[in-house]
């Protein structure tokens, strides 16, 4: 039963990561001044700056809104990560089983 239950678990998996690089995330900081754009998967696709937003004298300042921007980029794809990764265990669970699930994501 779990044999076939689990057998295709490698398969399932491939195709959450392929699904996953196609949902892009978005953070910003500095009210837009610096945006990014990753995917689900935590990878970095994109980093737009607004020049007339920042003081590009103040380096320490651009170098934390980078970071900051970065930072909830990536928290957010985190969390979309666990979604997409509860919602395959979920799927992967006979009817009348789906409780199961709850034990591993939640």
């Amino acid at each position: 039963m779990f044999g076939d239950l689990f057998g295709n678990v490698e398969q399932q998996q491939a195709e959450l990561q392929k699904k996953l690089a196609t949902i892009e995330i978005n953070g910003d900081a500095g009210d837009g001044a610096i945006k990014v754009t990753a995917n689900a998967n935590q990878k970095i696709l994109n980093i737009s700056i607004d020049k007339s937003k920042l003081d590009w004298e103040d380096t320490e300042e651009v170098e934390d809104l980078l970071l900051v921007a970065i930072n909830r980029t990536l928290e957010k794809a985190a969390a979309k990560q666990a979604e997409e990764s509860q919602k395959l265990i979920q799927n992967m669970m006979p009817p009348g089983m789906g409780g199961l699930a709850d034990m591993f994501g939640k």
